[in-house]
């Protein structure tokens, strides 16, 4: 079991918002945590079962400029 972490600002989340639930709908991974703080970041995190999902969940959402990840053992 692997948790992803990810943090990305309130702007980085009004351009790719939408793109990012679409590319963490792709993995079998369950939202356990999301939180809008007042200044408009944004930090989720993501149970998924398998490493290479969880690496490959991590290595996308660094594709989306304001977006951070990582990933650790649950």
């Amino acid at each position: 079991m692997w948790q992803v972490n990810i943090n990305c600002s309130g702007q980085a989340w009004k351009i790719y918002g939408s793109e990012f639930k679409a590319l963490a709908d792709k993995y079998s991974g369950v939202c356990i945590t999301s939180k809008k703080m007042p200044d408009g970041q944004r930090i989720m995190v993501y149970k998924i079962e398998d490493v290479s999902d969880a690496e490959a969940f991590v290595e996308e959402c660094q594709q989306f400029v304001g977006f951070t990840s990582d990933f650790e053992s649950f």
